[in-house]
């Protein structure tokens, strides 16, 4: 997955944008204007921040030791960065899903609306 095809998934998911709060080098995804991807436009190979259930962020990191990691500059318990060089394609899309499924169960109701 390139940083287009990255870029047109995130979009495609239900009321997220996009923006760089961060400077022009960090682009990010947001769902009810909470975060679930980071990605550094500068940085070859491409890799995303994505928000990870506690277990399950111990479990990929295992099964792909050289391409998932604990998040960098970010609550390493709860995030992993993932380089999208050399991964299914299937695989990325699961866990940006899952990003968003976690940023979102965390959006309280009435916030949440505002944004639907």
């Amino acid at each position: 997955m390139n940083l287009e095809e990255l870029r047109e998934y995130c979009l495609s998911l239900p009321h997220v944008t996009e923006d760089m709060p961060f400077g022009e080098e960090i682009l990010v995804f947001r769902i009810c204007n909470r975060i679930f991807v980071l990605t550094n436009l500068e940085r070859i190979p491409v890799s995303v921040s994505l928000k990870c259930d506690p277990e399950r962020a111990i479990e990929l990191r295992e099964q792909y030791p050289d391409k998932i990691v604990a998040g960098y500059h970010l609550n390493k318990k709860h995030w992993n960065t993932v380089s999208l060089e050399g991964l299914p394609p299937t695989l990325i899309k699961e866990m940006i899903q899952h990003s968003y499924d976690q940023v979102l169960a965390k959006v309280p109701k009435k916030e949440t609306l505002k944004f639907i």
